[in-house]
């Protein structure tokens, strides 16, 4: 799998566009920033086609390019944890209300929870529902390539925040021991912010998880 990562926005959120090779035209990406203009002169660069985009949560700062996304790509098909489906269409729930931005989107396309498999162009992603830094939060696990995205929930050296309504630290820290923890020590994390880390890195040093 090719992966390319963009920082995107005034949050530096980090943007994944996944190929099935180098050569690869359809990519899936993951999460959009808060601004997706970057995002979409890199797709036009390199002559790209999202057949999909995957939401690991519904806060503004992962969902604000999702309609520039859906208007310049119309069948593109949006992913989100169903729990967190309500976030796209309320600027209270997602959070954007906060900086006055008054961020929404439309429904999306497909809402799916623990275990769902994600299976397009060629590249499989296993959904691992991890809430805590809200409620649908999700990571994105590929056995094959040893990769898992892992949104805000777990960073280098640190993990998500849970200040935000419908946070819960219990909840997200039970998550990442019991279902992120437990994969094999080798398999990269691409976090929501900041730099990659690997699952035995955090196994071994991160000071919430000891």
């Amino acid at each position: 799998m090719k992966v390319d990562r963009l920082v995107l926005g005034d949050f530096e959120t980090n943007c994944y566009v996944l190929r099935n090779s180098d050569t690869a035209r359809d990519c899936l990406i993951i999460d959009t920033g808060l601004d997706a203009g970057s995002l979409l002169d890199f797709l036009e660069l390199n002559k790209l086609n999202p057949a999909a985009l995957i939401l690991t949560h519904g806060h503004a700062d992962h969902i604000g390019g999702v309609e520039p996304l859906r208007k310049k790509f119309p069948t593109i098909a949006v992913y989100i944890h169903k729990l967190d489906a309500p976030m796209l269409t309320s600027a209270i729930r997602n959070l954007s209300v906060l900086s006055g931005a008054f961020l929404t989107a439309k429904k999306a396309d497909n809402l799916v929870e623990e275990g769902d498999v994600i299976d397009i162009i060629q590249i499989k992603l296993r959904v691992i529902h991890t809430p805590g830094h809200t409620p649908g939060g999700i990571c994105l696990y590929s056995e094959k390539d040893s990769i898992i995205f892992v949104g805000d929930t777990l960073f280098a050296g640190s993990v998500g925040r849970t200040d935000f309504p419908n946070g819960d630290m219990k909840q997200l820290l039970e998550g990442i021991k019991h279902k992120l923890l437990t994969l094999p020590e080798d398999t990269i994390a691409y976090p929501g912010h900041g730099p990659e880390t690997t699952i035995g890195r955090e196994k071994a040093d991160n000071p919430f998880l000891s």
